[in-house]
């Protein structure tokens, strides 16, 4: 039961063509299991292929869910919060996060100017 495709008028079964794609078959792969071109292919069933890797990702996303949520991966975890969620390992300077006003060298200025004034005044004090 199928279709006859090509010269041959080979059967091809639509619902073997989505299988195999779901499982992740090349169009190469499955134009050569059907003994058809792949131009033949893709012109007949490129519904059922379509169908087959929507199919094939949505299975492997039901599975990384599963595999994150329920058996508590953390290496998946992390790979889904930064794909779904957009999460970074490195944060990224906006504008609602800017540096304070003040740095470590404002302190360090004051300190010198500081450090000078005390050495002039002990200088001055022992030429008394």
């Amino acid at each position: 039961m199928g279709l006859p495709v090509g010269r041959d008028k080979q059967i091809v079964d639509p619902s073997d063509v989505e299988r195999l794609a779901a499982i992740g078959c090349k169009n190469t792969e499955i134009a050569n299991w059907f003994g058809i071109t792949e131009q033949t292919l893709r012109y007949n069933f490129s519904d059922e292929l379509i169908k087959g890797r929507e199919g094939m990702k949505i299975s492997l996303r039901r599975a990384m869910l599963t595999n994150a949520i329920q058996n508590n991966n953390a290496v998946l975890q992390i790979f889904l919060s930064k794909n779904f969620l957009g999460m970074m390992d490195q944060p990224t300077n906006t504008d609602d996060a800017k540096v304070l006003p003040w740095s470590d060298d404002d302190l360090d200025t004051e300190t010198d100017a500081d450090a000078i004034e005390q050495t002039t005044a002990d200088d001055s004090r022992e030429q008394e």
